[in-house]
């Protein structure tokens, strides 16, 4: 009410103020000059508060001036018809000036709203930049509350795009109020445009408070809703304000469909991954599945013969095959354990202190059978620390190095394992005098079910050594790459770290 009676208070104190200078100088300077005066209270009446407090004042000098100052004073009659014309013309003057300066004062105001506008709109639209929806939904919640003085503010959609709903409040009374508010709109009809919820607070928080909701749409459907939190009895939202709101509801039904189709996207294709990888996985283990047991049972089949009469070094050679089958069966299914524990995120390394020149001869020991076409040489620092680690998931690394290394390099080559110290690490290298890996597939070898082909040769194996080790040596906070400075053959190199106080 106050905001209304301000500016034509104004414009009576100005005319006031105005009508006294002009007494006090009309002894000393022609009453035409003078009156010009009130002009100019007109032009600071109209630029400060507008067209309608403008003519008002315009009135006012008026009716001031030929009463105060145009014979016959203090009586609105004029003597002189030339009297009359000078002042109907100074009040259309006044009217004209004034209302003048007043379009030009709204002309300013709009240009400076919509200056506002922009840089409140650009500033939003920066933070829903986010990849994070839920941060950025956050950051606009708070933006807003902020811009527009508000009590709190909050944005909420899909439960399957945004499990809560992000809330920006002045203090926690309100943040309480916008939460009892969502609940009460998901059993009223929540998206009805400009719905207004009185909220009655806690006894200790004076006053009620009012949510409006403004329904947030994209491609023609509403997708959520945005609440805005105001004291009962405050001022209602300017033109302006609820411009900016209507346009931040669209550019937020822009952001949370682009986050709803990148979440499809996204879940496509984990679906596709899956499906390729289910694919890869059928392919990849029903070779390596299918080769051992029909070795297998060609050997149980043979010994079940009885109409053939075996040598006893015979029923041995059938006897190892079908043992060496069933641990190349039993390595490929611990390995899709192992990876299966990785993945879920259910492997947990159990870590103790071990001597690493141990470790590693035991594990050239373990594969002899393995290597049994290639010379061994084994390289082991002298001082190396012990490390903790988990024994048998180092070991089943530098075990899968080993093995790929005899399998890849031709016979009658060396391999060579070396250990030794490397800045704070032991650094663990396999060696072999193989094709070498392409460097454009150096990173992509330890992808799971991913298998090189050789030229002239099919992919071998199931694609999982190296993508198990890696997750193995990553889970000890090492590393391990592929050694691309080599020029012949492969080197892989892995590192895991020694604590400090063993250094």
């Amino acid at each position: 009410m106050m905001r209304r009676v301000v500016p034509y208070v104004a414009a009576i104190a100005a005319v006031a103020v105005t009508t006294m200078l002009i007494g006090l100088e009309a002894s000393r300077a022609p009453l035409a000059n003078v009156s010009m005066l009130y002009l100019v209270a007109v032009l600071i009446v109209a630029v400060a508060f507008g067209r309608p407090a403008a003519i008002v004042a315009s009135l006012l000098a008026f009716l001031s001036f030929d009463w105060f100052f145009v014979p016959p004073t203090h009586q609105l009659v004029v003597a002189n018809p030339e009297e009359l014309f000078s002042l109907a013309l100074f009040l259309l003057t006044a009217i004209v000036t004034g209302t003048l300066a007043a379009r030009e004062r709204a002309r300013a105001q709009e240009a400076k709203q919509r200056e506002r506008e922009a840089t409140l709109l650009y500033e939003a639209a920066f933070l829903m930049a986010e990849p994070d929806l839920e941060r950025a939904l956050a950051a606009v919640a708070e933006h807003l509350r902020g811009a527009l003085d508000l009590d709190g503010l909050a944005i909420e959609t899909d439960a399957e795009i945004l499990p809560r709903p992000a809330i920006a409040a002045r203090d926690e009374a309100a943040r309480l109020a916008l939460r009892g508010a969502s609940s009460e709109l998901r059993v009223l009809d929540p998206h009805r445009r400009g719905r207004r919820i009185r909220l009655i607070g806690p006894r200790q928080h004076s006053g009620g408070r009012v949510v409006r909701v403004l329904p947030i749409s994209a491609a023609g459907a509403r997708i959520g809703r945005m609440q805005i939190l105001r004291r009962a009895g405050a001022a209602e939202l300017g033109p302006s304000d609820e411009r900016l709101l209507a346009i931040a509801a669209a550019q937020l039904g822009v952001t949370i469909e682009r986050a709803r189709f990148r979440k499809e996207a996204l879940d496509t294709e984990v679906l596709r991954r899956a499906d390729e990888l289910k694919t890869e996985l059928l392919h990849a283990v029903s070779h390596e599945l299918r080769t051992p047991l029909a070795s297998i049972l060609a050997s149980a089949g043979s010994l079940r013969q009885r109409d053939v009469v075996w040598t006893d070094r015979d029923r041995d050679e059938f006897a190892m095959s079908i043992q060496e089958e069933a641990l190349r069966l039993d390595r490929v299914v611990g390995n899709l354990l192992d990876l299966s524990r990785i993945e879920n995120g259910s492997f947990v390394p159990h870590k103790t202190w071990h001597d690493v020149g141990a470790l590693v001869e035991d594990v050239a020991g373990r594969l002899r059978p393995v290597t049994t076409e290639h010379p061994v040489r084994l390289e082991v620092q002298d001082d190396l620390p012990p490390i903790e680690l988990d024994y048998v998931e180092i070991q089943q690394v530098l075990s899968n190095l080993v093995e790929n290394a005899a399998k890849f390099s031709p016979p009658g080559s060396e391999i060579a394992i070396r250990v030794g110290r490397d800045d704070g690490h032991v650094r663990f290298e396999v060696s072999d005098r193989g094709p070498g890996i392409p460097a454009a597939d150096a990173d992509r070898i330890f992808v799971p079910f991913v298998r090189l082909s050789r030229p002239g040769q099919s992919a071998r194996g199931v694609g999982l050594g190296l993508a198990i080790a890696k997750r193995l040596v990553e889970a000890h906070d090492g590393a391990i790459w592929v050694d691309r400075e080599v020029r012949e053959g492969t080197r892989m190199v892995f590192t895991l770290p020694v604590r400090g106080d063993v250094r």
